[in-house]
């Protein structure tokens, strides 16, 4: 039997996904990177976007707006701010948050940080919206 990477995902509101997987991609906040079993140790921020969990020939996407993820020997745990599975996502709740995204951008008390962190979440919400 091929070895497994030990995969958590948590939201604050519970637990979304904890299983045995043949790999994870993740929306880093430098990029999407992949986690296979015995990756090296590694933390990373998430960018919103999607995680793809891979298991057989079978693929979850799950959305995420953010958060955080390590890897360990353990395997990779995810704390996401919040996470959506891509199948309960409707494009009029797409289209609500990408709505939010630019009235944040328009806002002129906005920060540097804050505009930049907007900027992502636009991008990436109208890449999952093109995704339906």
């Amino acid at each position: 039997m091929a070895e497994k990477l030990h995969f958590n995902l948590v939201s604050p509101e519970k637990e979304i996904l904890s299983a045995d997987v043949d790999m994870v991609e993740a929306p880093g906040a430098e990029g999407i990177f992949g986690v296979l079993p015995g990756h090296a140790p590694l933390m990373s921020v998430l960018a919103p976007g999607v995680v793809k969990v891979k298991n057989g020939s079978e693929e979850s996407r799950i959305f995420v707006r953010g958060g955080f993820a390590e890897v360990s020997p353990a395997g990779l745990t995810i704390l996401a701010e919040e996470a959506i599975n891509v199948a309960d996502l409707s494009a009029d709740m797409i289209a609500q948050r990408i709505k939010n995204a630019e009235e944040d951008l328009a806002d002129a008390d906005v920060t540097q940080e804050t505009r930049e962190a907007a900027q992502t979440t636009l991008a990436r919400m109208k890449e999952l919206q093109s995704a339906l």
